[in-house]
């Protein structure tokens, strides 16, 4: 299991706790042996998961095998039987998988690692996958994204459980964001695009994420390859479910993400894209990332502070 998934959650419920809630973390295991952590330490649990009582919330967490193994029979048994026990159930990263799994997630929007987000789609097709969100919840089963996400939807969980004011308490003493709403997007996770089995459609694909910069309305894109505007939204929809438009903006966004990483400027980046104007690059931007580009920019492309930044941070908790 992964560490942080365990215990970034764990330290925003006992953070809570010293300023007034009164959350009790126990550790459990389907069978109550101690589990190994992604980083080589065990966890010792304090027990079998059914052995358990007075249940208010589970937390499954994520580990690496999890995507690609075999889920274990015991693990998914646990996890029904702690749903039937429980008043709400998380999972953190690739824990969904084991809530996918025992049939938990069915009829249901959920979110999981952004590298693994097409995976659990295509494994449980009865899950309404959302690749992009921080966290989701629908209807008592709350999932999200990878490891830091976790600590995101912990503090959500205290903020549901006691207000906005003790949840602040605890983002300000964490030194951390209280603002990163669940809707918005994993800023980390590039733009993953399946390999078309059409070589028709390969071939303008690779076009597209090779000089995304160019004309590439969907007449010219099926100029390219030589078919009708028609065919090629066919192939579109049926190989990548979306239409050569939005390929084309998902594509151009990504690399403008790439770019304002490096440090380019708003404007230049813009150009570098395709898109027609800084403005145009904004909205689409903000539209799919919750954020500006240059609120991006700011956030994301260092993580050295001066004195003045590190207390806007601190401030930004205490909105």
């Amino acid at each position: 299991m992964k560490m942080l998934d365990v215990s970034g959650p764990a330290e925003v419920f006992a953070e809570a706790t010293r300023f007034g809630a009164a959350y009790d973390l126990r550790y459990v295991s389907p069978d109550g042996q101690p589990v190994l952590t992604s980083i080589g330490t065990p966890l010792t649990v304090d027990g079998p998961a059914d052995e358990v009582a007075g249940i208010d919330t589970v937390i499954v967490s994520g580990a690496d095998a999890l995507p690609t193994s075999p889920i274990p029979a015991e693990l998914v048994a646990a996890a029904r039987a702690l749903r039937m026990r429980c008043r709400r159930m998380v999972s953190i990263c690739t824990g969904s998988f084991v809530l996918a799994a025992a049939g938990l997630l069915d009829g249901r929007r959920a979110t999981t690692h952004w590298r693994h987000a097409g995976l659990l789609a295509r494994a449980y097709p009865a899950v309404s996958v959302a690749p992009d969100a921080l966290f989701v919840h629908d209807h008592g089963i709350y999932t999200s994204a990878g490891v830091s996400a976790g600590i995101d939807l912990a503090l959500s969980l205290v903020e549901e459980d006691h207000g906005p004011d003790l949840a602040r308490e605890v983002a300000r003493n964490l030194v951390m964001f209280m603002q990163r709403p669940g809707g918005q997007s994993q800023f980390a996770a590039p733009l993953e695009v399946r390999a078309p089995r059409t070589p028709t459609l390969r071939t303008v694909v690779d076009l597209v994420a090779a000089q995304p910069a160019l004309d590439h309305s969907t007449t010219s894109l099926a100029r390219q390859a030589g078919v009708s505007t028609r065919h090629l939204t066919r192939l579109f929809a049926a190989e990548l479910d979306t239409t050569p438009a939005k390929f084309v903006e998902r594509t151009r966004l990504d690399h403008a993400k790439s770019l304002l990483d490096a440090g380019h400027g708003v404007a230049e980046t813009a150009r570098a894209v395709g898109f027609g104007s800084a403005e145009t690059m904004r909205r689409l931007f903000v539209a799919r990332f919750g954020v500006s580009p240059s609120q991006y920019r700011a956030r994301f492309t260092t993580t050295t502070t001066s004195t003045s930044t590190t207390s806007a941070v601190v401030d930004l908790a205490g909105q």
